[in-house]
């Protein structure tokens, strides 16, 4: 009995240091894309880019629905943290195996919408860049 006490008590710190992180990992990438947001805003783009307008409108909507599924996330892990305390109680394996597969449903959730952030951040970046090295050797 102890030793299970222990594991399901390891279990849950590990999922809440997990949900810990997401968290703390949304408030950066929040503060990313209010500087992503300036730098699409800023007058740093030549007007005579060609496709400029396409482009920047690209990743104005891809920056919105990154900020939807910011905020999905932001319930998703408030909901997922206020079930923890159900597997304090859980008295089967197969209530555990629930909690489990929730917290490894959420974890996949998180990465694929950080790695869809991170390629955006990137062609921002590489646009971005692009534009400014034309700019500097002009």
């Amino acid at each position: 009995m102890t030793t299970e006490t222990n594991t399901m008590s390891s279990d849950l710190k590990d999922i809440h240091f997990d949900t810990l992180e997401w968290k703390s990992s949304l408030q950066f990438i929040e503060g990313e894309l209010l500087f992503i947001n300036q730098l699409l805003q800023s007058y740093v783009f030549e007007p005579t880019t060609p496709n400029l307008f396409e482009r920047l409108q690209q990743f104005r909507q891809g920056i919105e629905n990154i900020e939807k599924e910011i905020s999905k996330l932001h319930q998703k892990i408030r909901k997922h943290e206020s079930e923890l305390g159900g597997m304090l109680e859980c008295d089967t394996i197969s209530c555990d195996h629930y909690y489990f597969d929730e917290h490894k449903e959420l974890r996949n959730h998180f990465y694929n919408f950080y790695k869809n952030f991170r390629t955006l951040k990137s062609e921002v970046f590489q646009y971005a860049g692009g534009i400014l090295k034309k700019n500097k050797n002009n």
